[in-house]
C-alpha cells in the first residue's frame, strides 16, 4: 500500500495568512461614493462582481484586474459620462492597494514556525505576481517557505503539479487555506488533506458548499487549529 504520511503542507497566502479583501471592500465602498451620481450602491455592487466575472480571463485575478474592472463599470453605469477626474481617483485607489501594509493573521508567524522543521512548507498563491511578492517580503514569513508558487488559478492541475514537485504524490499533502473553492476543493480532489480556515470576509466569488463525506477535510477557526489537525493524521 502506497505510504500517505504527511510530507508537505501547502498555505494560501490572501485572507490565510495575511488580511487581503478588507481593503477590495473599503475600495468598493469608496467606488460607491465616486459614481453615487450615476448608480445606486447596491447595483453598483451587482455590476462592478459582473465585470470581475467577465475579466478573469483576461486580467486574471489581483488588484490589477480589479481596477480594470472598476474603470469599465464606471464607464457603463455612467453611459460613458464618467469623468476624467473619477477615472484617475479610481486608479489611485487602485495604486493604493498596491502599496497597502501587510497585516499577518493571528498565528500566522507561530504556526509557520512550528511547522517548518518538520514539513515541506509551500505558499500556493494566486493574484498580481508583483503585488504577492511584495507582500510576502513585508510579510517576514518568507524564510518559513521551502518553495513559492504564484500561479494564475487554483485548480485540481495546479495541486496536481505543486504536490507532485514537493511531495512523493498529493496524498502526502495538505493546502491550508481559507477559500473553500480554490484552496480546498480541488486540492482534496487530487487526493490531498484539505484545511479550510475561513475569514471574516470572503470575495463572492470565491463562495462553495462544504464538502461532504470527505474523511480529508477539516475545518478549523483560525491556524492555532492547524498543528492538532496535523498531530491527528500522524
Amino acid at each position: 500500500m502506497e505510504n500517505q504520511k504527511l510530507t508537505c503542507i501547502g498555505f494560501d497566502a490572501d485572507d490565510t495568512l495575511w488580511h487581503n479583501e478588507q481593503f477590495f471592500q473599503i475600495t468598493q465602498q469608496y467606488l460607491k461614493m465616486l459614481l453615487a451620481d450615476f448608480c445606486e450602491a447596491d447595483h453598483l455592487s451587482d455590476r462592478l462582481l459582473e465585470a470581475e466575472k467577465r475579466n478573469l480571463k483576461h486580467f486574471g485575478f489581483g488588484v490589477k484586474g480589479f481596477t480594470l474592472s472598476m474603470i469599465e463599470t464606471a464607464i457603463e453605469v455612467s453611459g460613458g459620462k464618467v469623468p476624467a477626474e473619477v477615472i484617475g481617483e479610481i486608479l489611485k485607489a487602485g495604486k493604493d492597494m498596491l502599496s497597502a501594509p501587510v497585516q499577518l493573521l493571528p498565528h500566522a508567524g507561530e504556526t509557520l514556525e512550528a511547522l517548518a522543521g518538520d514539513y515541506t512548507i509551500v505558499l500556493i498563491t494566486k493574484g498580481d505576481l508583483f503585488d504577492q511578492e511584495r507582500k510576502l517580503a513585508q510579510s517576514g514569513l518568507g524564510d518559513f517557505f521551502n518553495a513559492v508558487e504564484i500561479v494564475s488559478d487554483k485548480n485540481p492541475d495546479t495541486y496536481l503539479r505543486i504536490f507532485g514537485e514537493q511531495a512523493a504524490c498529493p496524498a502526502n499533502a495538505m493546502m491550508v487555506g481559507n477559500s473553500l473553492k480554490s484552496d480546498v476543493i480541488p486540492a482534496l480532489d487530487t487526493g490531498a488533506w484539505g484545511v479550510h480556515v475561513p475569514h471574516e470576509t470572503t470575495w463572492a466569488l470565491e463562495h462553495a458548499e462544504k464538502p461532504s463525506g470527505q474523511k480529508r477535510f477539516f475545518e478549523i477557526p483560525t491556524l492555532a487549529g492547524l498543528a492538532a489537525v496535523v498531530d491527528r493524521i500522524g
